[in-house]
């Protein structure tokens, strides 16, 4: 269920002065990306609007204060880590209070998040993979380009954020890398592989004869109709429609190829903080679900292809 809808006025309980040196702060020190720089202002908008109602200053709030407030999403119905990430922005908030001198104590310290279990995505194989790029019609003029869009995806584990994003001055194809732009405008390289440097080479030489919306030239992938940088639910669009196509029946989006690009790696045995590197995880608790991923895989094996368990199954038939 959403958030009931924001109302600006909520912010007159609190100085101007503070929320826009809390905004300098969230963009210049904390570098958060414009999505989650929004989530987290709407998030703390719903705590002054509750806090209006109960007659409570921000500097004054407990931590039953808070823990009331988490009660009333949940009544709300917001899912865990919808919580969670509020608790994120509003530890954030506090603690930049804190910083301030805005107040004496934190809140927020001693304030427990929801569990959240560890969803283990679905995760495409390399047939599959391969199957969905030798479903794209040739005969269509963007044929190349989605051929350019799967190999990248898959060859350097990029977020479909970064895919849009990236441009032809960060690419370095003759040594072998790109340079990506992650979460918090951190720079990472990640090798590409030869088969996407092909890919990428035929897409150029078409590329070429694309009128190129002022401002778009640097981007890799552009539009044929607009002429501007791919939008991220325009990648999606193009993988849901292939995956159809190629008759996955997973819940697929450009995500997975992400998931198959980390999993593939462990299975051949890279090293985790490898991966780490190469997908711009900040934590290696989250690079870490990829070993739940290949474990679950392990024992589907083993429970498929174990003596006793192929026993059992002849026993049961």
């Amino acid at each position: 269920m959403e958030y009931p809808a924001k109302n600006q006025q909520n912010y007159l309980s609190i100085d101007k002065s503070i929320l826009r040196r809390y905004n300098q702060y969230l963009q210049l020190e904390k570098s958060l990306s414009p999505n989650t720089l929004e989530a987290y202002q709407n998030d703390l908008n719903h705590l002054l609007e509750f806090l209006q109602e109960k007659n409570l200053c921000y500097k004054n709030v407990t931590i039953e204060d808070l823990q009331h407030f988490c009660a009333v999403l949940i009544d709300l119905g917001i899912s865990a880590r919808s919580l969670a990430r509020t608790l994120s922005g509003l530890r954030s908030f506090y603690r930049f209070l804190l910083l301030e001198g805005e107040v004496e104590n934190d809140p927020t310290e001693l304030l427990e998040g929801p569990k959240i279990d560890r969803h283990i995505p679905d995760v495409l194989t390399v047939e599959e993979i391969d199957r969905m790029i030798s479903c794209i019609d040739l005969s269509k003029q963007e044929a190349q380009r989605n051929r350019a869009i799967l190999e990248v995806l898959y060859s350097c584990g990029l977020r479909v954020s970064e895919l849009c994003q990236l441009k032809l001055s960060s690419l370095y194809l003759d040594e072998g890398f790109i340079r990506v732009e992650g979460k918090g405008n951190k720079e990472r390289l990640v090798p590409i592989s030869e088969k996407a440097i092909k890919e990428l080479n035929f897409w150029f030489s078409e590329r070429v004869h694309i009128p190129i919306k002022p401002g778009n030239e640097d981007y890799v992938f552009v539009s044929f109709r607009r002429g501007g940088a791919l939008t991220r639910v325009m990648v999606f669009y193009i993988i849901k429609e292939l995956a159809e196509r190629a008759g996955i029946h997973k819940s697929i989006s450009p995500h997975t190829f992400r998931h198959s690009f980390a999993t593939h790696l462990l299975e051949g045995g890279a090293n985790l903080r490898a991966i780490q590197s190469m997908l711009g995880h900040e934590s290696i608790g989250t690079t870490e679900i990829y070993t739940h991923i290949d474990t679950a895989r392990i024992r589907e094996e083993i429970l498929n292809h174990h003596p006793r368990n192929i026993n059992k199954k002849e026993i049961k038939g």
